[in-house]
């Protein structure tokens, strides 16, 4: 039972994580479609909708534990390109925007492996909100 909660306590805060993330995909649209042009990411306007809907995908499979695979497909999807072309730190000549670009970069790797993890929790997950 200890298992089950802490299972949901932490579909919680990553799936929250994620959906806030892709709001805020849609809240700041302009100055995140700026980020991304500055970063050569052809249609970038389209880029951070697309993004925006793939973080919100995953994060609601994450939060009510059905359909966790597309949530890991779609997050998978975000995190390989925005990581490899957002934050390529071994590209950027300043210091500490290096080191901003190397701690995005890195984040996201870990959060990338953190949602594969997910694959190998039996389903159905305890107290998923559809099953």
């Amino acid at each position: 039972m200890q298992a089950d909660f802490i299972l949901l306590l932490s579909r919680l805060i990553l799936g929250i994580y994620f959906l806030f993330n892709g709001y805020n995909h849609f809240r700041n649209l302009g100055p995140l479609s700026q980020y991304a042009q500055s970063k050569n990411v052809p249609y970038p306007k389209f880029a951070v909708i697309i993004t925006g809907f793939l973080l919100l995908i995953g994060g609601l499979t994450i939060l009510v534990g059905k359909y966790i695979e597309i949530g890991v497909v779609a997050l998978t999807l975000f995190f390989l390109p925005v990581s490899f072309v957002m934050h390529n730190f071994w590209a950027v000549q300043d210091p500490q925007m290096r080191m901003l670009e190397m701690v995005n970069f890195m984040k996201n790797l870990a959060l990338w492996a953190a949602i594969l993890a997910l694959l190998f929790i039996p389903q159905p997950w305890p107290w998923s909100f559809l099953r």
